[in-house]
């Protein structure tokens, strides 16, 4: 039967054949697992090679596991593997970090190494990464709990070996900069026990200093080991100064970097960090001193125009000036008033005769002057005849008085 001409069905209904690539994605897909990511993986080198690219190819597989021994591919790429600090060697128990991927060239997965380490010092790699989380979760590195330095400070506390380069760096470098009392709190920086010591010099240091240096020279990360120790965080941490740490070289970074308040690249750039330069302090000095100065110039010639004005403006023939200015302005003002008073006067003895005329022109007593008279019978006006009878006694209201009068007959408009 000829299946395979049927591009979207197979035989007992199954999906038709994939291509190499797709079966690859899903494989691929399959390993994108985070199970698989980041992880770190104990074994014995073997078929080792240092490819003329930088490239390094090997196999790790479980030791003493004899012929049956499950083996995986790795390969650590020239960007990762030029951080090597050793080479590796038939047979050498390591701890390599990285993620399993698809080579899909070959069909067979490997594992992309990231970190290698010999299995000694890689076991005290894994050990300083649990020791990372533990004190983190105790907030030992906490961003918000990180200290300003001191401006001046007037004690400085330094932690390291009482022998070496490391202290005579240190104290050159503050001398030369600044005048302070630097306090040497001695310990070992490295070996077994060398951690509690740091821790207790750290300690001394707390209340009598205003900031502390916590530093040591270079060396490799089993030299810097007790600086990764949860016992010299937890004491940089409850420092209740300030922390400066210079551990190492400037790639070089310990747990107790991260939980200073402040890491310096080297012991001498730490010795800058903690106290101010006296050159430069002496400089912002006489330039504040020039804009004093220059601000206080300023303000005198300022005063000196003020006074001088004051002196002009009191001097006697100012003020007799000032009084004859002001009398000529105020007999002007005076000449102007009066002006403006009598053509008011005259445009309202106008505008009064205009409303007296209008208004006697309106007049009852003006109707009266005419001939006209007004009746009025009990206090009211009388306007017909039909309000009066004979005998009534009325008065009679004329321009210029009046007169009480007697009815004796009265004639309606109709009988006329």
């Amino acid at each position: 039967m000829d299946w395979f001409n049927k591009p979207d069905e197979s035989p007992g209904g199954k999906t038709a054949p994939l291509q190499v690539s797709e079966l690859s994605a899903i494989i691929e897909g399959l390993l994108d697992d985070a199970r698989l990511q980041g992880v770190w993986v104990k074994g014995e080198v073997t078929n080792y090679t240092h490819h003329s690219r930088g490239h390094r190819y090997f196999s790790l597989s479980e030791k003493g596991g004899g012929s049956t021994a499950a083996v995986i591919k790795c390969v650590m790429w020239r960007s990762d593997a030029q951080h090597l600090t050793f080479n590796p060697a038939e047979g050498m128990e390591v701890i390599v970090s990285g993620t399993v991927r698809l080579y899909a060239p070959h069909g067979s997965y490997q594992l992309q190494v990231k970190e290698l380490k010999k299995a000694g010092l890689g076991e005290k790699y894994l050990l300083v990464e649990q020791w990372k989380r533990e004190l983190a979760a105790e907030g030992c590195f906490a961003s918000e709990k990180k200290r300003l330095l001191p401006k001046f400070p007037e004690k400085i506390g330094v932690v390291t070996s009482e022998t070496g380069a490391v202290i005579h760096d240190i104290v050159t470098v503050i001398t030369r900069r600044y005048k302070v009392e630097i306090i040497i709190s001695p310990t070992a920086v490295q070996g077994e026990t060398a951690h509690h010591e740091i821790a207790q010099a750290i300690r001394r240091l707390g209340n009598i200093v205003d900031v502390v240096i916590v530093a040591r020279g270079g060396g490799s990360f089993e030299d810097l080991f007790s600086f990764n120790h949860p016992e010299v965080v937890r004491a940089i941490a409850a420092c209740p100064v300030p922390v400066v740490s210079a551990i190492g070289h400037e790639v070089d970074v310990t747990l107790a970097d991260l939980a200073a308040d402040l890491r310096a690249p080297t012991p001498s750039a730490a010795a800058e960090l903690v106290v101010p330069d006296t050159a430069v302090l002496l400089l912002q000095v006489h330039e504040l001193k020039s804009l004093l100065n220059a601000s206080l110039q300023g303000r005198i010639a300022w005063a000196r125009e003020e006074l001088t004005g004051m002196r002009n403006r009191l001097r006697p023939q100012r003020f007799v000036q000032r009084i004859e200015e002001r009398k000529t302005t105020t007999a002007d003002l005076a000449d102007r008033l009066g002006r403006a008073c009598t053509i008011r006067i005259e445009r309202e003895r106008l505008l009064l005769a205009e409303t007296k005329t209008a208004l006697e022109s309106r007049s009852p007593l003006a109707v009266l002057a005419r001939g006209y008279c007004v009746a009025e019978k009990n206090g009211l006006i009388v306007k017909s005849v039909d309000g009066i009878n004979s005998n009534d006694r009325m008065k009679i209201r004329f321009y210029n008085g009046n007169s009480d009068v007697v009815v004796e007959r009265v004639d309606h408009e109709r009988n006329v």
